[in-house]
């Protein structure tokens, strides 16, 4: 009877390990990271859009013992790396976030979106925003009569 080789040996693995090392280290550089740059700008679209909403909420919950409302900001100068939720009437933040690196937010109305006790966006506030990375671009649009907040990819 004759004896068959099932393993492998050290060589053997070595050889293939490195193969594959070679092929890791020449495609690795080619992979399309633009697209994931381009799902980060939707991701931080729609958080914003949410934040937004949760701003509102708070106006509109918080209306009896809080008559000035809440605003969402974006802080710092374009292009804005971070946005908080404010309480105006106490100045006490509710909730401070970051804005991802690789993504552009401009407003070509203001900085401040500031919501009533009736859901609605004060005088002076902000009614548009603009989120891009890498060709894909979001515009967040607040009602101001209504605060109701919509985010339409361009």
């Amino acid at each position: 009877m004759k004896y068959q080789r099932t393993a492998f040996t050290l060589v053997e693995l070595l050889i293939i390990v490195t193969f594959l090392g070679v092929i890791a280290f020449i495609a690795v550089p080619r992979l399309n990271f633009a697209l994931i740059t381009k799902e980060k700008a939707e991701t931080e679209a729609w958080k914003i859009a949410t934040d937004l909403r949760l701003a509102r909420r708070l106006a509109i919950s918080d209306a009896a013992n809080n008559t000035k409302g809440f605003e969402l900001t974006l802080v710092g100068a374009v292009p804005y790396r971070r946005y908080e939720i404010n309480n105006v009437d106490t100045h006490a933040t509710i909730l401070s976030q970051t804005i991802d690196s690789d993504v552009s937010i401009s407003n070509p109305t203001g900085m401040r979106f500031s919501f009533g006790p009736l859901g609605s966006l004060g005088t002076a506030s902000a009614t548009q925003l603009i989120v891009s990375g890498r060709g894909k671009t979001f515009t967040i649009t607040v009602n101001s009569a209504t605060g109701t907040v919509k985010c339409v990819e361009n």
